[in-house]
Order: C-alpha cells, then structure tokens, then sequence
C-alpha cells in the first residue's frame, strides 16, 4: 500500500529509510476467537481449530504446504509470496531463500496508481488501484505467471477506494475462502475498518471497525489456510494484531520494535513468520526493507533484508501457502 499525496498515514513519518538493528517483543500472544487459530487449538466464529499447539505458539503439524491433491490448490505456484511494487511490476518471493523473482510488469490498461494485492487459491492476484486524491478505486485481475490483467473486476464504492487486501480461508482447512479489505482513511482515527469483497454483488460489505487502541487506524491484510486474519497497522510503532473476522475486532497488538512507521508497506504470512515491506517511498532509499516476525518467539527481525532495490505496495500470498516452516 502507497500513502496519497495528501498523506493517509495516521502517525508521523520520518524522511530517513535507514536500516534498524533487529529486536524481539515478548508480547506474542494474540486473541484466539477466531476458530482455526494459528496459536493453537480453539474454537469460535470461524470454526474449530487444529493448530495441534499450545496456545501462544506455533505448533502441531499443519502439513506444511497445502498444495496437495484434493484440497483445491493449484500446485508449486501457490506456495510463493507475491509483490508488487510501486513502479507497477509483479514478483514473486521466496522468504525461505530470500530471493525476489520478476514477473513483469502488470499490464493493466488504468492511469490509476497500483496500491494492494491479494492472491487467491489458484495463484491468481487481485490488484487495488487508486486514484492518488482516493477519488476513484477499482480492483484488476492479474495473472502471477506473467503478469497479464484483465478488468477492472471491480469498481470500489465510496469510502471504499483504498484499501488493504487479504484472503483469509472461511475455516480452519477450508477449500473455501474470503477476500477481505481494510478501508484506508486520510489522517488518524479516519480508518473505514473490515469489509469483504462480494464479486457476485460487485460491492464491499461493510463487517465492523477496528477497536481498541487500533480504532481507525489503517491497516495492511494478511489470512492464512487455518481461517485466521491479520492486520499491519501503521501506528507508531506499526503493530500486529489479528482481526476477528465478525466484527472486525482487534486485541492484544503487538508492537514492531524497529520498524519504522512507512509510507510504502505491505503484509504478508508465510511459514509460520510474518513479513513486513516497509520504505519511506520512492527516491528515499534503496528499496523496501524486509521484516521478519516469528510470533512464537517473539522475535523482530528487522534486519532479514534491507534496501531491496525497489519498493514494494502490495504482498499475496495463497491460502494454500505452507503455514509452518518447510523442512
């Protein structure tokens, strides 16, 4: 995601895009309501879990990758992060080998500026575009073998134009699976919270805001195949917190030591770590930095990759993606 120019961040930002040292919170335990929790066993709106754990931690075996038969995966593809930067080019990411492929530039046919993405369970990517005052929004299809686009597939409703973007499975172990969206406001507390797309009714369906300390705030998305969902906040310090996905509550965030509040940043889940894309925008430095955070230590890694070399606006991951680190 891409601040406007009017500035949508809700904290203030720093020009400097200098790298950070690593750091660890011991903060890691996140609200576990929502059923198929990747801190463990429990059970809830979305169903029950079967992280096989104990709750605060990463455990059991999940199976690894989901790209198996019969599960509604569409094979090797789906196991990659995908990222999009801000000079409109789609890669692909292998966090486990630190290494960034180019795809190729989206060939989307808008004058409208690329802002999020988010990746489905056959690896094909979803595309939000924004005018730069936010008056208009729509989302593009985008295939993640060449970066081909068709669209838009979707014309965003007022309030709706900017958003964050994530698909998160209706059930722990679920085929089936949701593409929500968190509505980005200018300025603090203006935040339009949860909401789900509805490609059928060609709309967003209003869940809930954000609550707590994070009421209003913007956010970047992320879900994973266990049914869960989480949020980037771009607070100061940006946190981590999972979103009930009925309400759009959030609890028990928890804050990024080292991580600097971005203009450019997006949020992705892999392998049981989460990763942070953060940059200060284009002409600031040399490209996003990579954090990494493993919630079942409690470990800020922020110095995983630094100054890739371009900035990154939007991060998808399939929900068929491994959600415990391969062996």
């Amino acid at each position: 995601m891409r601040a406007a120019l009017f500035g949508l961040i809700a904290c203030s930002l720093t020009v400097a895009a200098a790298a950070c040292s690593g750091s660890s919170t011991k903060n890691n335990g996140f609200p576990t309501n929502d059923g198929g929790n990747l801190l463990g066993s429990g059970s809830g709106s979305g169903g029950s879990g079967s992280g096989g754990g104990s709750s605060g931690s990463f455990g059991g075996d999940d199976g690894g990758s989901s790209s198996g038969a019969g599960n509604g995966c569409s094979g090797q593809a789906t196991d990659y992060v995908y990222v999009l930067s801000a000079e409109n080019d789609l890669y692909s990411f292998a966090p486990n080998l630190k290494q960034f492929t180019k795809i190729g530039p989206l060939a989307c046919n808008t004058q409208l500026q690329p802002n999020s993405m988010a990746v489905d369970r056959n690896a094909v990517a979803y595309v939000n575009y924004v005018a730069d005052d936010d008056s208009t929004g729509a989302i593009f299809q985008v295939s993640t073998q060449n970066a081909s686009c068709t669209g838009p597939v979707l014309t965003m409703p007022t309030g709706w134009e900017r958003v964050g973007m994530g698909y998160s499975t209706n059930n722990a172990g679920s085929t089936s699976e949701t593409l929500y969206v968190a509505g980005v406001g200018a300025g603090a507390g203006s935040g339009a919270g949860l909401g789900l797309v509805d490609f059928g009714l060609k709309t967003v369906g209003p869940i809930g805001p954000f609550t707590g300390s994070l009421a209003g705030q913007n956010a970047e998305l992320t879900g994973t195949g266990n049914g869960t969902l989480y949020g980037f906040f771009t607070t100061d310090p940006v946190e981590v917190a999972q979103i009930d996905k009925t309400n759009g509550s959030t609890q028990t965030p928890v804050p990024m030591t080292g991580v600097q509040t971005p203009e450019d940043w997006a949020f992705s889940f892999w392998g049981g770590h989460f990763y942070l894309y953060t940059s200060q925008g284009q002409g600031t430095g040399n490209g996003s930095n990579v954090t990494d955070y493993d919630p079942s230590t409690g470990s800020v890694n922020t110095t995983f990759m630094t100054g890739i070399g371009f900035d990154i606006v939007g991060a998808g991951v399939s929900t068929c993606a491994p959600v415990t680190q391969p062996q």
